[in-house]
């Protein structure tokens, strides 16, 4: 294996000292120029690479911000680690993205390891509904913020969407739409995310003076496609059929929309489908679905934007946890639109 290049070989081949070299790399304004391009050239021309682990072991940090999310094959949270790169590079630093696949086993290991790589901050959305791995990470004294989660104290920062209102605004579309049958294609019970949305949807159904019992819970281990598939078959397999759905997110509502076009249902016209999130494969699935929309790049931005002023005040300065809800939107396409 050939040996890597060293600043005493960029100073040997420029002749100057390497103290001279270190100057040209960490502070270029105190070499004069015609010295500062001959050790420039060397840099080029023999490929040398600073070392991070040995500048990081100096600084006590990495140039890093840790991002650990519920599934990186959901276009939400990709949008979400979008919004925090743009953000992070702002500031000179970079994102390691890591996926829980909603383990909180995994998230307690890709929180160590954060910790062991000693990024300067972390933007997680928690998999462990107890709280015991962000417990358990705070003993590190490493900046935090929760996305898409409302932090339940006054310990951390979060940005988060309303969901209750989210939930509430897909059910009171689909009654006013005259649905009065139907089914909420729930997921993990432990995610706030999805209670929420559930308490949002049965808050509609009060206010428009029909009783719970009128929507019908399908509860999906994971929220992925494949997890609306099977909710859509057992929506099938109803002999009272609903005639719409609540999909706790967009790749449960695809999935049903699968399961139930494969059957030969016809959407809207037999069943109504709603989403949650707008991804971008929403507006341009087979029949175009009516989503909850989230504001998901805004909520990576913000969030890193938070994690940003924490980290700025983290050798001891002031800093305010703040929690940040914004605010859903209905996006209605033909999936849920009522017959003319």
């Amino acid at each position: 294996m050939a040996r890597s290049v060293g600043i005493k070989d960029i100073a040997r081949a420029a002749g100057v000292s390497v103290g001279t070299v270190s100057n040209v790399i960490n502070r270029p304004a105190t070499v004069s120029p015609p010295t500062r391009a001959r050790v420039e050239a060397e840099i080029s021309r023999l490929g040398y690479v600073r070392s991070e682990s040995a500048r990081q072991l100096r600084a006590g940090h990495s140039r890093m911000m840790g991002l650990l999310v519920l599934d990186m094959g959901n276009p939400f949270f990709a949008d979400i680690a979008r919004g925090a790169q743009q953000a992070a590079r702002g500031s000179g630093l970079g994102v390691m993205i890591c996926d829980s696949a909603q383990s909180p086993a995994d998230e307690a290991e890709y929180l160590a390891l954060f910790a062991e790589q000693r990024v300067r901050g972390v933007l997680v959305t928690p998999a462990d509904a107890t709280g015991g791995t962000i417990r358990t990470f705070r003993r590190h004294k490493i900046p935090f913020v929760l996305v898409d989660r409302v932090a339940e104290g006054n310990a951390e920062c979060s940005v988060s969407v309303d969901d209750v209102t989210g939930g509430a605004l897909a059910v009171r579309h689909l009654v006013e739409s005259g649905h009065r049958s139907l089914a909420y294609v729930s997921g993990p019970p432990g995610l706030s995310q999805i209670r929420d949305r559930r308490t949002g949807a049965l808050q509609a159904l009060d206010e428009a003076g029909l009783p719970p019992g009128v929507m019908r819970e399908l509860p999906t281990d994971r929220l992925d496609v494949a997890a609306g598939r099977d909710a859509g078959a057992r929506l099938l397999g109803m002999t009272d059929r609903p005639t719409a759905v609540f999909c706790a997110n967009d790749l449960l509502a695809l999935g049903v929309l699968q399961a139930v076009f494969a059957a030969g249902v016809r959407v809207p016209e037999d069943l109504a489908i709603v989403g949650y999130d707008d991804i971008e494969f929403a507006a341009a699935a087979a029949v175009p679905l009516t989503s909850v929309r989230q504001p998901a790049r805004t909520m990576g931005t913000l969030a890193a934007q938070l994690l940003l002023e924490e980290m700025e005040t983290a050798d001891g300065g002031d800093h305010e946890h703040r929690r940040v809800v914004l605010e859903p939107e209905l996006v209605v396409r033909r999936s849920s639109l009522p017959p003319r």
